[in-house]
């Protein structure tokens, strides 16, 4: 291990598309979805041999900060970072390079998330080693992309051109350009070129680098990272990071950066990723009845197919009905077709504007 690499897990979200089951105060990576433990837990687990637990850093919302030192406990109390304002993933990973040059001059770090399950964990970690050393190497941004298996409509998309020689086994590319979700005709030809990678949201860099992005493209976060540092494990960075937080507006790394930068070269994800994004995603991880049905929880099925049912505490039946989610959880019942499961968080959000749901919201 590498004694000035870091990694950075960004574990925020307000528990709005695993609703019911989820909430603001347990969001879904500290609940145990998929794999048997809380998803933050996962992903720090994945770093074991390659990122020690004091280099491992994770970046949440400040309510989450005691939940989430409960899902790691390994990681050392600091190393839990509360932010008081949401302001997206460029505020974070602009926070992260602060946190790791304070601690390493030299440092480099990793962006991963806590919301994606990650199979071949020996590949992942072999394509972060290498990220790192070409990121190291010539001042690269370097993002993830994964090889995509069907023509997804909710992903976004990195364009690639040419082939970058390295000695290792993980095969990079410059990176062209980043496109938003495209439609189902789009996606398709996308696949078909062969030159378009799914967006993990995972990223690799030096400090150094990223700061220098930073000053080119959004000033206002690097003038906030470089105050952060100063008073990176103080009794005062609490204090300075909600004044410095307030100052800012909400804008992802890939508008911030990602989308402006001509120095991204994209590593060629070939590890099983799931990003857990909504309920209809757990069929990815569950075992199907024969009637193609997912049950977590106790629940009987009479001729009803391709449903996905959450059911805490409670015995759910369903006669007849098809491609439904069904969640029972914390007094609440939950039902929408499959695909529209998306719109849960416009529920919670529906629900929030009317005074919330005690106990729930």
């Amino acid at each position: 291990m590498q004694d000035n690499r870091f990694a950075v897990v960004m574990a925020g979200g307000r528990g709005e598309r695993f609703w019911p089951l989820s909430t603001s105060k347990r969001p879904k990576q500290v609940l145990s979805l998929v794999g048997g433990r809380p998803m933050l837990a996962q992903a720090v687990e994945r770093l074991k041999g390659f990122i020690p637990p004091e280099r491992v850093i994770v970046i949440t919302n400040a309510s989450l900060v005691d939940v989430s030192r409960e899902a790691v406990p390994e990681l050392p109390a600091e190393n839990i970072i509360g932010e008081p304002f949401g302001r997206d993933t460029a505020a974070a990973c602009a926070l992260g390079a602060a946190i790791v040059k304070a601690r390493c001059e030299t440092g480099s770090f990793c962006i991963l998330t806590a919301d994606h399950v990650i199979k071949d964990v020996k590949i992942f970690q072999q394509t972060l080693d290498e990220g790192f050393t070409l990121a190291e190497a010539d001042d690269s941004l370097v993002t993830i992309g994964i090889t995509p298996t069907f023509a997804s409509t909710g992903f976004g998309y990195i364009a690639c051109g040419d082939s970058i020689e390295t000695e290792g086994s993980v095969s990079f590319r410059k990176a062209e350009r980043f496109v938003e979700k495209p439609d189902a005709t789009t996606a398709q030809q996308y696949v078909d070129s062969g030159n378009y990678f799914w967006n993990s949201g995972m990223f690799i860099w030096s400090a150094s680098t990223l700061l220098k992005a930073l000053g080119a493209y959004q000033p206002s976060l690097l003038a906030m990272a470089e105050a952060m540092q100063g008073v990176v494990d103080r009794d005062s960075f609490d204090t300075c990071l909600a004044v410095e937080y307030e100052k800012l507006e909400k804008i992802s790394i890939d508008y911030a950066v990602m989308e402006k930068a001509d120095n991204i070269v994209t590593a060629s994800g070939t590890f099983r990723w799931y990003d857990v994004g909504s309920w209809p995603a757990l069929e990815d991880h569950f075992e199907k009845d024969s009637a193609s049905n997912i049950a977590i929880g106790d629940c009987k099925a009479l001729d009803a197919t391709g449903n996905v049912v959450v059911s805490e505490n409670h015995l759910t039946a369903l006669i007849g009905v098809h491609d439904l989610v069904v969640v029972q959880a914390k007094g609440v019942t939950m039902i929408c077709p499959k695909d529209r499961a998306q719109e849960v968080k416009a529920m919670v959000q529906l629900l929030d504007a009317d005074g919330g749901y005690a106990g729930v919201l």
